[in-house]
């Protein structure tokens, strides 16, 4: 039984998690910027490709 509570009162392995979670949020944010940048930029592009014909 104390073997269980020392288990369920360590907390040594949530800041890795934490970290983890932190870190895909922030990958999940700049592949959407990425993602965005280059639809608007593909966009622009076509546009200019299209002028100049």
């Amino acid at each position: 039984m104390q073997t269980i509570r020392r288990f369920l009162a360590d907390e040594s392995g949530a800041t890795a998690i934490e970290y983890g979670l932190i870190a895909a949020g922030i990958a999940l944010a700049i592949i959407a910027v990425v993602n965005n940048l280059g639809a608007t930029l593909n966009k622009k592009f076509t546009s200019i490709s299209s002028s100049l014909k």
